[in-house]
């Protein structure tokens, strides 16, 4: 990150050339087809207040996938049981209700693959750790690693505007399905 010290302008622009990305990548599906010159002038900023705040898009995309992977793959956070996942459901959803036109935005695009696996990864791994001591099986990883994809798909589809299920009905169905799964 360049700017140092964030005040409560530097927030606003970051939070602008943000939100014209995701606008953008959504608009045009691949980070590559997205241009500096055209994000400022969606954005109504200049070239040298973006290069102020960030080195080229790559960084801006790669900070909205860490400060989501940061926010629902808290590494302090850990998860002990059936119980503490279900409330890491809760937390998770909460987030992405708060952050729903965000998401709809950049799971829209074919990059969005890339990031959802890394958080598939850090998410597979605290349910492992909450699970591997109370679920004797010799394939909790395989469990595990369905559960995940089935779950990411059906996020993917919310965000796409291809699911007929609210968040709200997809997080209750999600939690069922994991105390059956892992009963």
């Amino acid at each position: 990150m360049k700017v140092q010290c964030l005040n409560s302008s530097s927030l606003k622009t970051r939070d602008l050339i943000k939100k014209t990305f995701a606008t953008l990548i959504h608009e045009k599906k691949q980070l590559e087809k997205i241009t500096v010159t055209e994000l400022v002038q969606r954005a109504q900023i200049t070239r040298s207040t973006f290069y102020t705040h960030y080195d080229n898009l790559y960084q801006v995309a790669q900070e909205y996938q860490l400060q989501t992977i940061e926010l629902l793959c808290n590494k302090e956070l850990r998860l002990y049981s059936k119980s503490d996942v279900l409330d890491y459901f809760d937390n998770i959803f909460s987030c992405l209700k708060e952050n729903e036109n965000t998401y709809c935005l950049l799971l829209a695009a074919d990059e969005s693959l890339l990031f959802l696996n890394k958080l598939k990864e850090f998410a597979s791994q605290k349910i492992y750790e909450a699970l591997k001591n109370n679920y004797k099986t010799p394939y909790l990883d395989l469990a595990i690693s369905f559960f995940m994809n089935g779950t990411l798909m059906e996020i993917i589809k919310y965000f796409r505007k291809e699911s007929p299920y609210s968040l709200d009905e997809l997080l209750e169905n999600i939690k069922l399905f994991f105390t059956k799964i892992f009963h």
